[in-house]
């Protein structure tokens, strides 16, 4: 039976990992985290038609119906806005049915993808590396496969051996995520609805949108401030300092908003550097392959990240499992998943510098 070995337990990783073994390969998930919640990498994940798509492409019936489950209530709105509240842009998006995901909880969502995968995921358990045997199969120490998948985001030591002195450049912009528990503060009614971003004249915005649970638990409204990284002090990492820095950035917006960060939760917030991969050619074919951030790393602009993993996801699971020799479905799925993801970090480079632009 063919091996696969996948290094990240990400979104793409766990994703592939469903669609691999409900179609009787063999698959095994090493994560460098200790635990599924042991970092912050952001709260809420907007899940657009090409992520819904990979997600019923990879998904067994029962995890996708936890997924949806344990998702957001559906949003209608994407709106921007200027400090004083002044609406400058709005798309609508009415009647999106309960059967798509429009946003979903990172943390939920990563559980509702770990379903059923307890036996073939470990946490603790980082690649650092890899080599090739002499019978053409990959080794990475501790266990061998016939095709190594690395899934393991930005810093992916998978990429660093496959294409030594590639890597993601720090694009000069920094966001700092936290979060309103709901109910708090009384929401603008458009804010209610969707992604709503706010943007000053002094180089800050701020993406707004809440965080509704489809089974009722306590939700939240997300809040990410984005600009410059020179507008940060880079030595604040304490939250309750960037939540400080948040309110002060924000000072002169419109009262309703300063209300929002005044009731938020001056214990999540955390900061986070921007980056963005550059297009790299394609490599020659052989068992090792990437996916996701680990070799298309984009803004968060659009939220298109995720999406993109779960096409990649899709993709490779889709070649893999049509019967090909295994070389052949990998270079398939490297001609697709290159151009179209670096095509992605483009959009999302421009559409960053956009929204950061006074």
């Amino acid at each position: 039976m063919t091996r696969i070995l996948i290094s990240g337990a990400g979104i793409g990783g766990l994703a592939l990992a469903q669609a691999l073994r409900q179609g009787g390969l063999d698959v095994a998930v090493y994560e460098r985290e200790p635990s599924p919640r042991s970092r912050n990498q952001g709260y809420r994940l907007h899940v657009d038609p090409n992520g819904n798509a990979g997600l019923r492409a990879c998904l067994p019936t029962a995890v996708l119906d936890r997924v949806r489950d344990t998702g957001g209530v559906n949003g209608d709105l994407v709106a921007s806005f200027t400090h004083e509240l002044r609406q400058v842009h709005a798309q609508e998006f009415p009647g999106v049915p309960d059967s798509e995901l429009t946003n979903v909880d990172r943390d939920a969502f990563r559980q509702g993808l770990l379903t059923g995968l307890e036996e073939v995921v470990f946490f603790g358990r980082p690649v650092t590396g890899y080599e090739i045997t002499p019978a053409g199969r990959v080794s990475i120490g501790f266990d061998e496969g016939d095709l190594l998948v690395g899934a393991d985001g930005v810093g992916s030591a998978v990429r660093r051996r496959l294409l030594p002195g590639v890597a993601p450049r720090d694009l000069g912009i920094r966001c700092v995520y936290g979060r309103m528990p709901l109910p708090g503060a009384p929401l603008p009614p458009d804010f209610e609805r969707g992604f709503c971003w706010v943007a000053d004249r002094k180089g800050f915005g701020a993406g707004f949108a809440p965080m509704r649970f489809r089974d009722g638990r306590p939700g939240y409204l997300m809040i990410a401030l984005v600009a410059a990284a020179d507008r940060f002090d880079r030595r604040q990492h304490d939250s309750a300092e960037l939540w400080r820095t948040v309110a002060d950035a924000t000072a002169d917006w419109h009262p309703e908003i300063q209300k929002i960060i005044a009731y938020a939760d001056s214990t999540s917030f955390f900061p986070i550097a921007i980056r963005a991969s550059d297009r790299v050619d394609a490599w020659p074919t052989g068992p090792v392959t990437l996916l996701g951030d680990a070799v298309h790393t984009m803004p968060p602009a659009g939220g298109v990240g995720a999406n993109t993993a779960l096409q990649d996801a899709a993709t490779l699971a889709g070649e893999l499992l049509a019967g090909k020799p295994l070389l052949e479905a990998v270079a398939a799925y490297e001609k697709v998943m290159l151009p179209r993801g670096f095509d992605t970090v483009e959009q999302s480079v421009r559409m960053i510098a956009q929204m950061t632009a006074p």
